[in-house]
């Protein structure tokens, strides 16, 4: 695991996930459609466990203009700057049950901020970084 750091705030455009994990291909295809291919975004994904034991999924994109979120329809999320304990996976789409069980790695570090969620940054088609936001220190 590594620490890393987002010197800023991050503000996305989100689709949500009609449910976890199935629905999860579905918004980020839906999400991508949105755009033009080599807009440079940066794509991610976010999510937080709900108040029935749910897992809440958004697809994420960077927004490079403000009020793109209206423009496209989508909702709205800032990805916090601060400290997050990380893992990054190389080739994931070759076991992609390995992303679970990064996150529950993840998850079981006690410097997690309780108001936090897991996020994924996705580097190009085969990588992705696994995070979690740890407590402001």
């Amino acid at each position: 695991m590594k620490i890393k750091n987002l010197p800023e705030n991050i503000n996305v455009l989100c689709i949500k996930a009609e449910s976890f994990p199935s629905g999860i291909k579905a918004a980020h295809e839906k999400l991508h459609s949105l755009f033009i291919e080599d807009d440079r975004r940066e794509y991610f994904g976010i999510s937080w466990m709900g108040k029935n034991n749910e897992i809440i999924y958004y697809a994420a994109a960077e927004e490079i203009l403000p009020g793109e979120a209206l423009l496209y329809g989508c909702d709205t999320f800032i990805i916090k700057k601060g400290d997050y304990c990380g893992i990054m996976l190389k080739d994931w789409r070759k076991t992609p049950d390995l992303v679970g069980i990064t996150f529950q790695e993840l998850l079981s570090s006690p410097d997690l901020d309780p108001d936090g969620y897991c996020l994924e940054i996705y580097h190009g088609e085969s990588d992705m970084e696994c995070l979690v936001k740890l407590k402001a220190q």
